[in-house]
């Protein structure tokens, strides 16, 4: 009788969902950065907003910067599982990929969600307020959206993760 098949996924497929998650992270972060609009009203004149100016957008900033950190660290430790064959820190370190894709694609969740609304908040102002700053709104909403699909990569991650925990009896 043939052993059950692994459930165990290839490191390569590892390796391309953590390339996935970094180039939408780093596209996240970069758009966030540059966000910049012109916010132009009769009481105060024209003012500069910057992502920095909002709590929402500087969590998301946070947020992306950890998944990166993260994406990093694991990208590395899947090069070397993928060109040695053997795994960094031997199966001691499952649980903490398994944990920290977890802890890391609710990070990545609550900032992408929050920033979403943020910008249905701002959309709001410009219908009242006739603001112009839809450069900016698309530009912010842009980088939650690439932040919500790198939570996605990293959700997948954490199941293909999980195959990799022992399993007991």
């Amino acid at each position: 009788m043939a052993p059950p098949p692994s459930t165990v996924v290839s490191p390569f497929v590892s390796l391309i969902v953590r390339i996935l998650t970094f180039v939408c992270l780093i596209i996240s972060l970069i758009l966030l950065t540059t966000a910049t609009g012109t916010a132009s009203n009769s009481d105060y004149g024209d003012v500069k907003i910057k992502f920095k100016d909002f709590k929402a957008f500087r969590y998301l900033c946070a947020a992306t910067v950890i998944g990166l950190v993260y994406t990093l660290l694991q990208t590395a430790l899947t090069l070397i599982h993928l060109s040695t064959g053997n795994r960094f820190g031997g199966d001691g370190l499952v649980y903490i990929d398994f944990y920290g894709d977890k802890v890391v694609s609710f990070i990545l969740a609550t900032g992408g969600a929050a920033s979403f609304g943020m910008t249905q908040d701002f959309k709001n102002l410009i219908v009242i307020e006739g603001l112009d700053i839809s450069h900016f709104i698309r530009t912010t909403e842009a980088a939650a959206s690439l932040c919500l699909l790198g939570f996605l990569f990293v959700a997948i991650s954490s199941i293909f993760s999980s195959f990799s925990l022992p399993k007991r009896a």
